[in-house]
């Protein structure tokens, strides 16, 4: 056997597991997922529909989805785009300033401990921290409202006026120390020697910050930012668990219409999964946006 043949069979050899893997978990799943999506698949004997009936039939669940009388989907869509946003101008510039205030030593006693505080509620498990603001702060029948109560026997609950608040702000606070570690992990790797020669030659901290550390995070921003976009559209347990949706839907979002529509009463697969092809779609185009504007600031940059 020749080298090159030798280097082709090893090539396969550790390529082909994750690839098989891959196309298992994600390729396959995916794909049948769109089929799904374009058939009348009724769930068969397993939920109680007789027979198996499934066949293409074109686009109409789309259609249902995207015209659906009581606008669901499009009430959970701008509830998305809520947590995208907080997510995007919220929790990375957020993490970026407290990652350059650390980093850069502006707080000089207790960094270890701040760091530990701002990063905990990441490793804490979403359905715990919504149970335990549900239970004190969220609920009509939460230890806030038992609080007021006391005070004011009359007091209204004035979180049901602004049902994605509450849900927005745990959304920033749980998630900003992720962004933060991250941010923190490649300042650290910028040469020390750069930013003590730009002191040395008359850089203010402001300019050391703008000329020197931000061009150097661009690609960790515009990572950060892809990351960001996908988890919010992947937003399900940390709701379910606050909200459950409520009151009357007006905390769902599109994985909660999807899990309605798949777990819920009658089961309808094709909705269901339409709706997560639609989820998916969404989360490309906003990701090409991403990539796009960055590579015309870039571009500037340069």
């Amino acid at each position: 056997m020749t080298i090159k043949r030798q280097k082709k069979v090893a090539y396969w050899i550790l390529v082909l597991p994750a690839l098989l893997i891959y196309l298992t978990v994600v390729a396959f799943p995916t794909v049948f997922s769109v089929f799904l999506s374009l058939s009348n698949y009724n769930g068969g004997k397993i939920f109680g529909a007789g027979s198996v009936d499934i066949s293409l039939v074109g686009f109409g669940s789309y259609k249902y989805v995207l015209t659906e009388p009581t606008g669901s989907f499009y009430s959970a869509l701008k509830n998305n785009l809520y947590i995208v946003a907080i997510s995007v101008f919220g929790q990375i510039p957020l993490g970026f300033i407290l990652a350059y205030i650390l980093t850069r030593n502006i707080v000089k006693r207790g960094a270890g401990f701040f760091q530990s505080m701002i990063f905990l509620p990441y490793v804490i498990s979403p359905i715990i921290i919504g149970v335990l603001f549900n239970a004190f702060i969220i609920s009509p029948q939460s230890v806030l409202m038992e609080i007021k109560k006391i005070f004011d026997p009359t007091v209204e609950f004035a979180i049901s006026k602004m049902p994605m608040v509450p849900v927005l702000i745990v959304i920033l606070w749980m998630f900003t120390g992720f962004y933060m570690i991250i941010f923190m992990a490649h300042m650290q790797r910028i040469d020390p020697a750069i930013i003590e020669a730009a002191k040395i030659d008359g850089a203010r901290e402001g300019q050391v910050l703008k000329h020197i550390i931000l061009p150097s995070m661009t690609g960790e921003i515009v990572t950060c930012m892809i990351l960001a976009i996908s988890g919010s559209l992947r937003t399900f347990d940390l709701i379910f668990a606050m909200t459950s949706g409520g009151p009357a839907g007006q905390t769902k979002v599109l994985s909660m219409v999807m899990y309605d529509m798949a777990f819920k009463g009658a089961p309808n697969y094709p909705i269901a999964n339409a709706v997560s092809t639609i989820m998916a779609l969404i989360c490309v185009v906003l990701v090409i946006i991403t990539r796009q504007v960055s590579k015309i600031f870039s571009s500037r940059e340069g």
